[in-house]
């Protein structure tokens, strides 16, 4: 396995292979961009619909045909941040999407292989820029592209990922180098002991930035100002049975229900369950990772896909009866729990504490659709659980 195979790199783990920030759209798209750019100054005004209405109802077949998988992909950070705000922007949610939305987020949707509102990708991986592009992709040098309100705790929940994002690209890359060693006759366990500690210390890094969340996202401006704008239209009480798109033939004029935009759709724990075989048991939380699966981008589905086909790692470590490999193992087990015990601690501060928000932004929800502290406390115990014996 290679990351480049996959559009990866150890600089950007799964962010996008691109700058974000540099990728110019046709002029026909221009007015699109515009507006959007502009939902921070339009969502005050309490009339964000009637401004996005207004909008021309693009067909894209001619544009996707040719455009390049990054010109796509922010076509559909666009499109997806004037979806959600369009739903969620004013007090009661719409049944229908209009056709000037409905239609050309189907079909960027179609084209890049994801469902046809915000997913993780759009919100986190595509949106971020560097002040000086020859420097590093962290907290002290990136910025926010879109923005809904444009509030700091917004832009701040979204760098915190980004940057944990970047920092990833170590453990995705130490995972390849792991699978090589491993499908040899004969693994060279120092080889293998040298791709664990690197895991391991990167991994203090990823949990450090996680740290950082708190320092300027506060946990009721998120409920009340961040969160209302990441909800789907699945398993939420406010829509029903979903969202009809408007002018989409292939719906026949049916709602359609899809997740929102969680944290669950980056691709980073599940490449690291892939790889250390953590597995989850066939129940309800099970169905729901393996759905949100499908909204990942599909070179990502394919990377975890391989890595759990191809990792022969507990196996082997289990086996080897080398006791430092297995506390490196056990050390990047414990680390994966940490990960998951914040994502767990944090949506009890930031969510499950908080008073009952609007329409649709259920504390007891998660943004996925989902009872979520129920679903991030399994996800805890059952990693905790892959320890091997020293």
């Amino acid at each position: 396995m290679q990351l480049s195979d996959y559009g990866l790199s150890r600089e950007r783990g799964f962010l996008s292979s691109f700058d974000p920030a540099g990728i110019t759209l046709p002029q026909a798209l221009q007015p699109i961009r515009e507006t959007a750019l502009a939902l921070p100054r339009i969502l005050p005004t309490g009339r964000v619909r009637a401004h996005l209405e207004a909008l021309p109802t693009l067909d894209l077949t001619d544009f996707l045909a040719t455009a390049s998988e990054a010109e796509q992909r922010i076509a559909m950070l666009h499109y997806s941040f004037m979806v959600q705000s369009y739903v969620w922007g004013e007090a009661e949610p719409p049944r229908a999407l209009p056709a000037c939305l409905a239609v050309p987020i189907w079909q960027i949707g179609q084209a890049i292989g994801q469902p046809p509102l915000l997913p993780y990708s759009s919100y986190t991986l595509e949106n971020w820029g560097r002040f000086d592009p020859d420097g590093p992709i962290d907290l002290s040098n990136i910025y926010t592209i879109q923005h809904f309100d444009g509030g700091l705790d917004e832009a701040w929940f979204i760098l915190v990922h980004v940057a944990i994002e970047a920092r990833a690209g170590e453990l995705l890359e130490e995972a390849t180098r792991l699978v090589s060693h491993l499908s040899q006759a004969d693994p060279d366990a120092s080889a293998i002991e040298t791709s664990l500690a690197a895991m391991s210390g990167a991994w203090d890094d990823i949990n450090a930035i996680f740290d950082r969340m708190p320092d300027q996202c506060d946990p009721y401006v998120y409920f009340h100002r961040v969160r209302p704008w990441i909800h789907g239209w699945k398993d939420n009480p406010a829509l029903g049975d979903g969202l009809i798109y408007e002018g989409v033939t292939e719906t026949g004029g049916k709602p359609q229900a899809f997740r929102g935009q969680t944290g669950s759709q980056s691709s980073i724990v599940p490449a690291m369950d892939a790889l250390l075989s953590v597995g989850h048991a066939a129940d309800p939380l099970r169905t729901f990772l393996d759905e949100l699966h499908a909204y990942r981008p599909p070179q990502h589905r394919r990377f975890i896909e391989d890595l759990r086909a191809r990792s022969t790692l507990r196996d082997y470590v289990g086996t080897a009866g080398h006791t430092a490999l297995t506390t490196l193992y056990n050390d990047n087990v414990r680390k994966l729990a940490r990960f998951r015990t914040r994502h767990l601690e944090y949506a009890a501060s930031y969510i499950n504490k908080q008073s009952k928000g609007g329409a649709g932004n259920d504390p007891d929800v998660g943004t996925g659709g989902t009872p979520f502290m129920k679903y991030l406390k399994k996800h805890r115990d059952e990693a905790e659980a892959h320890l091997l014996p020293v």
